[in-house]
């Protein structure tokens, strides 16, 4: 039998394509289709939003603490439950990241640790919605409110995530982030978007992606005027997203509530198959709704993550490879950062700072899950999984 990645991007014949003609038309570089790109997206966010195009999602995080003025010896809030992306921008603006617990119901960081690592240094807060489920915004936004802070959410699981019925992207925060990584529920490859409802941190997210130049390379190379005049008004970085990735990303918006759907069909499968055996199944909005969440909201199923329960007849590390000898293959999101020698070293963290994350670390795997999953394929998953927790 063929093996079962974790995860595999969903491109067909209209991306494929999109992507051809935008060689065709010489524009290889950030042009009409990233123009195009940013627009839709605005479009379909809502709200009055800005997109910004970047290359990823961690030049986007970069952008967005650098535009709302995070600078040396300032802090920046985060969870300890992310990739590593989510706190080492902080340190390439000499900010020093304060990681936090999670909130062991939601695997979303913790408001009350949020409010608790509050210091007069603090400067912003990054939330990351885990999984594709939205983190508690409502408490987050209230912190940031009351203590004067800016509030930029790592949305890079969170496409088409929605809370209390609003997208993310269109709440109250300064700026919005998201990751359209080959594995992500929208795919360029490499890739992400900056959405803000700001024009001035819109204007200086466009600036400081293309080296701090004063006018959009998109305008300087499509004038009808001599336009080879143009000014560095700061030392600015290369992040700008190619139009071949874009042309890609414009397809894959136009599918991503169906990709989505796709996916939410798939967890439910597995919901299903799974209730019964020893795992603790992926925090939803239906599961809770005693929790402060709305049932009815979107969870964009980026990641499907299982906890074995400590009854469990194999460890989290057998299991995974076990399946992988069954030709699945599974992750582990995340090894938290307290966990990695360069945050743990340099900020004396231990796992006892973060226990809910560190329970959760040492039990969660991350199932197959993506939208072009064929059905023997989910079915082939649920036997592996049953085989191994029904021993």
């Amino acid at each position: 039998m063929s093996f079962i990645p974790f995860a595999l991007p969903d491109i067909g014949d209209a991306e494929i394509a999109a992507v051809t003609e935008a060689m065709k038309s010489g524009w290889l570089t950030t042009g009409p289709n990233a123009r195009a790109f940013e627009q839709e997206f605005a479009g379909f966010i809502g709200g009055g939003v800005e997109a910004v195009a970047v290359n990823s999602a961690t030049a986007g995080l970069h952008l967005a603490l650098e535009a709302i003025g995070v600078g040396e010896s300032d802090e920046v809030i985060t969870t300890t439950h992310t990739f590593t992306a989510s706190a080492e921008v902080a340190r390439y603006l000499g900010a020093e990241p304060v990681l936090v617990d999670i909130d062991p119901a939601t695997f979303c960081i913790s408001p009350e640790a949020v409010e608790r690592a509050i210091t007069p240094r603090t400067k912003a807060i990054i939330p990351v919605h885990y999984g594709g489920l939205s983190c508690d915004m409502t408490a987050i936004l209230d912190i940031a409110r009351r203590h004067g802070l800016r509030v930029i959410e790592d949305a890079a699981h969170a496409l088409p995530s929605t809370w209390k019925g609003e997208l993310i992207g269109s709440l109250a925060s300064d700026i919005t982030v998201y990751s359209f990584y080959a594995t992500k529920t929208l795919a360029t490859g490499e890739g992400g978007m900056v959405v803000t409802r700001d024009p001035a941190l819109a204007k200086r997210c466009r600036v400081m992606r293309l080296h701090g130049i004063d006018r959009d390379a998109f305008d300087r190379f499509t004038s009808k005027k001599p336009a080879w005049y143009y000014e560095i008004v700061a030392p600015g970085f290369k992040y700008n997203l190619p139009d071949t990735a874009a042309a890609m990303g414009r397809v894959q918006l136009a599918r991503v509530r169906a990709m989505r759907d796709r996916r939410a069909e798939i967890a439910a499968r597995y919901d299903s198959a799974f209730a019964s055996l020893p795992v603790a199944l992926p925090p939803s909005p239906a599961r809770l709704a005693g929790h402060g969440y709305d049932a009815g909201d979107v969870h964009a199923w980026h990641l499907y993550v299982l906890r074995l329960a400590p009854e469990a007849p194999i460890g989290r590390d057998d299991f995974i490879l076990r399946m992988t000898e069954a030709g699945i293959g599974c992750s582990v999101h995340y090894v938290p950062l307290h966990l990695q020698p360069y945050w743990r070293d340099r900020y004396g963290l231990t796992p006892g700072m973060f226990p809910h994350s560190q329970a959760a670390y040492e039990r969660m795997v991350s199932l197959p899950i993506y939208s072009r999953m064929a059905d023997d394929e989910i079915a082939r998953v649920i036997g592996a999984v049953e085989t191994l927790l029904r021993a």
